[in-house]
């Protein structure tokens, strides 16, 4: 718990950084001088290089382990933080989003990588939610904290001053993290070129589990991510008329109901394993259900409890996407680990990349109609609906296939 611990603070300073500019991103118009397509490019660049990362990474954490890994992560997602404080352009502030993209990509395969080499199997899904959950604790002091930093100590001194929580997470990295427990190290990475990679990445691909935990991530992760990383502070306050203290209670509200969710789905998927694809097409359900009713609703600005209820809602949509990680897990050997997880990490990451660019271009084009601009997370959900629907008997006849082998090779095992 102590090692694993380590690797996760990293990830939770990562998400701090990844979601510093939720909470700024209308002093970033104003800092900057951009509009909503503009301001969008801020969190599409951050995410086009943490989706473009993910199989690299994962190559990477399988060939040198998790502490080489997460410690290049760090430097380069504080290097990040820090360049976006004192950035004085946009160009500047664009290539330090980037800078910390980079370095935030390689964290959260990793965590996942430890907690396979320090924990048993069977803990799998609790271990892959409680990940999820430092990141929503992240997610809330960005929230909560940063964003009375913000307003308090100004743009330059506010995320300079976050950036030092990057140098602490180095340094206990450096001093006590462990890849694996003494007596329990993997087998030596082969030393091969190109053609064993590409081999990796299509035998990772060819599995239906890895298929299909990427399409459940990518259906079920990036509402709450676009609402959290950009969109929900302008949109609670230019199109329902909130001010900037209620809006930020209710993207609290997100990462809270967020937390509560992971530890439920977390038990429950640990004791029925059959439960994942059911909890996740129910999250889907509920998330476009509540989508639709605030954006119809009629008249200017939807109810107060409906918000509230819409962001509650979108609070499993983090949980939900860990499930995606628990069809990949049992569909690939221990040294395909980190390249199946980083296929399925891309999943959510291209969706919300692809969101936000959408949302942006449609606010400008509208003039700022948000029920125009976030009816594209309807168009996003069906194309992700259908590719889980295609590929869930597939995944589940070739993971039935797989346990049914390896109790006859257990079975067989000589004294």
């Amino acid at each position: 718990m102590a090692v694993w611990g380590i690797g996760v603070s990293v990830y939770f300073v990562a998400v701090i950084f990844r979601t510093s500019l939720g909470v700024a991103g209308l002093d970033a118009a104003e800092r900057f001088q951009v509009n909503a397509s503009a301001l969008s490019t801020f969190s599409i660049l951050q995410l086009l290089v943490y989706a473009g990362m993910q199989i690299p990474v994962g190559l990477l954490v399988d060939r040198l382990g998790t502490k080489r890994v997460l410690t290049i992560g760090v430097v380069l997602f504080t290097a990040g933080q820090l360049g976006f404080a004192f950035s004085p352009s946009y160009g500047t502030a664009l290539a330090s989003r980037a800078l910390l993209g980079c370095g935030d990509a390689m964290t959260f395969i990793s965590v996942l990588r430890l907690g396979t080499r320090w924990f048993p199997a069977r803990r799998g899904p609790m271990v892959a939610q409680f990940a999820g959950l430092a990141g929503m604790a992240g997610n809330l002091v960005s929230t909560l904290l940063l964003a009375r930093l913000l307003h308090g100590i100004g743009w330059t001194a506010a995320f300079a001053g976050s950036s030092l929580a990057g140098v602490v997470v180095l340094v206990l990295l450096l001093l006590f993290l462990k890849d694996h427990p003494e007596g329990h190290e993997p087998e030596p990475f082969p030393h091969r070129g190109a053609a064993y990679v590409r081999r990796q990445i299509a035998a990772s691909w060819r599995e239906p589990g890895t298929r299909l935990g990427l399409w459940v991530h990518f259906t079920t992760q990036f509402p709450a991510m676009v609402f959290l990383l950009l969109w929900g502070l302008p949109f609670l306050v230019e199109a329902q008329g909130l001010s900037r203290a209620t809006a930020g209670e209710l993207l609290t509200l997100v990462v809270l109901s967020n937390m509560v969710v992971g530890l439920v789905y977390g038990q429950v998927v640990a004791r029925h394993h059959e439960a994942r694809l059911p909890l996740a097409l129910s999250t889907v359900g509920a998330t476009a259900l509540m989508w639709a009713a605030t954006l119809a609703y009629p008249g200017d600005r939807a109810p107060m409890w409906l918000l509230v209820t819409l962001c509650a809602v979108l609070g499993a949509c983090g949980p939900a996407s860990m499930l995606g990680f628990d069809f990949a897990r049992p569909a690939n050997p221990p040294e395909r680990q980190g390249t199946a997880s980083g296929i399925t990490n891309m999943g959510g990451f291209v969706a919300s990349m692809t969101t936000l660019f959408a949302v942006g271009v449609l606010l400008d084009a509208t003039g700022d109609d948000y029920t125009i601009a976030f009816s594209c997370v309807f168009v996003l959900q069906a194309l992700g609906v259908s590719q889980i629907l295609r590929l869930r008997s597939r995944a589940a006849r070739r993971e039935r296939e797989r346990l049914v082998a390896s109790r006859v090779e257990t079975v067989h095992v000589p004294a």
